[in-house]
């Protein structure tokens, strides 16, 4: 069975909640996304408990207290599914867990979609800033409505549909932005010290999970872009495209990818690994998984080089920590997201639905990333800065290329 890190098992400098806001490239894009995922790594379940705990009684006297005196003698009729929302969302929040969260009921069929390849939004990318909580676009698809109306990497949300989103998180942005093919979004950006009004129009946005190329005529390259279900069928079938009598060297791009399925990300690390284990699980209750290698591994007689940024989250991380740890393939880059927890998604019975982190898992050396990532072998910046200045260049993959290049038999 396929379970999204979120558990198909999607995983969820000023550092901003990146991760975040990349798994739910779902939400505004694909569907971590991440994911967090996930990842974002990620477990979608469904049917969570409805019996009260045994102390239940005592426990919640307060609670119920609380709320009749609301229903007796407050002012004004409340609306019971406001309080019981509210109580909700109050209990995550008290978790103080930015990849847990509680999605109303009328929000939750907006977010709770798989790693589809595509999804009903705008096609931009958001990421919460950590200082100051504001919500800010990181990323605008090509081709997507976003691009057209103009929105720009770097903008801010200050309102959707007309609702001030101050102190809103960016699980409840993206749900606000993302819906229906064909509706239109109203919202008021703050683009440095101005505001721009903007009316977008939803579409169906079909993303493409994986990119290929081949240079210098013998160094194969493939890039994905989330931990699907298909993602493993993707790569083997790319790297088939490819002429093994000529091939120099592989180039495995997982820049930019937030995570996504654990079983994809188990798949896609078993692709150069025979056997033994690829990652750990520790619960709250002190037990443990491990999961291993699962025998697919390629006959490939070739160097690997392993692309990895800030942005390469949770699923991601796994397959760098794994092939590092195993010595099979060279990551070049810059130090990994560093997030290293998994996350499951519970449908309510209200019809809204919760994203709880339960587990923490480590890297075959038993490492845990969460908060450090994984550190490249090779170490290549590129800054934001200089891909705006110069858009076409990349020093990483030109640092990747001389890599395998120098790796190459001399002709006798």
């Amino acid at each position: 069975m396929n379970l999204p890190l979120f558990r198909q098992h999607p995983f969820w400098q000023q550092r901003r909640h990146f991760y975040t806001a990349m798994l739910w490239i779902a939400i505004f894009t694909a569907g971590f996304v991440t994911g967090h995922l996930q990842s974002g790594i990620s477990a979608q379940y469904g049917g969570s408990d409805v019996l009260p705990p045994a102390n239940a009684d005592q426990l919640f006297a307060p609670f119920w207290e609380t709320y009749n005196l609301i229903q007796k003698d407050y002012v004004e009729k409340p609306d019971e599914d406001v309080l019981v929302n509210g109580a909700i969302k109050g209990m995550i929040d008290a978790l103080d867990d930015q990849y847990s969260g509680y999605v109303e009921p009328e929000l939750f069929p907006f977010v709770s979609g798989s790693l589809s390849g595509s999804v009903e939004g705008i096609g931009a990318v958001v990421s919460e800033i950590e200082e100051t909580g504001e919500v800010e676009i990181v990323n605008v698809l090509e081709g997507t409505p976003a691009q057209e109306a103009g929105i720009l990497e770097g903008d801010v949300f200050v309102s959707i549909n007309g609702e001030d989103v101050t102190g809103m998180t960016y699980l409840d942005v993206v749900s606000r932005v993302r819906g229906p093919a064909g509706s239109t979004v109203d919202l008021v950006l703050r683009r440095g010290d101005d505001l721009i009004e903007i009316s977008v129009e939803r579409a169906l946005i079909e993303i493409p999970n994986i990119e290929t190329a081949v240079y210098e005529d013998s160094i194969g390259y493939v890039k994905l872009l989330q931990f699907t279900g298909e993602a493993r069928t993707q790569i083997d079938e790319a790297i088939a495209t490819f002429d093994s009598a000529t091939l120099d060297g592989l180039i495995i791009d997982l820049r930019g990818n937030p995570g996504g399925f654990l079983d994809s990300a188990i798949e896609v690390t078993s692709l150069l690994i025979e056997n033994g284990p690829v990652l750990y699980e520790q619960f709250g209750d002190d037990t443990e998984l491990t999961f291993d290698a699962d025998g697919t591994a390629i006959d490939l007689d070739v160097p690997v080089v392993l692309l990895i940024d800030e942005r390469s989250a949770s699923a991601s991380e796994i397959v760098a920590g794994a092939w590092q740890d195993e010595g099979v393939a060279t990551l070049i880059g810059v130090t990994s997201f560093g997030k290293g927890t998994v996350q499951k998604q519970v449908e309510l019975t209200n019809g809204g639905g919760i994203r709880l982190t339960i587990a923490r898992w480590l890297r075959p050396n038993r490492e845990w990333i969460h908060g450090i990532g994984v550190t490249p072998d090779i170490a290549v910046e590129w800054t934001a800065e200089e891909r705006e200045a110069n858009p076409d260049a990349d020093p990483q993959l030109e640092a990747a290329l001389e890599f395998l290049l120098e790796q190459r038999e001399p002709v006798q």
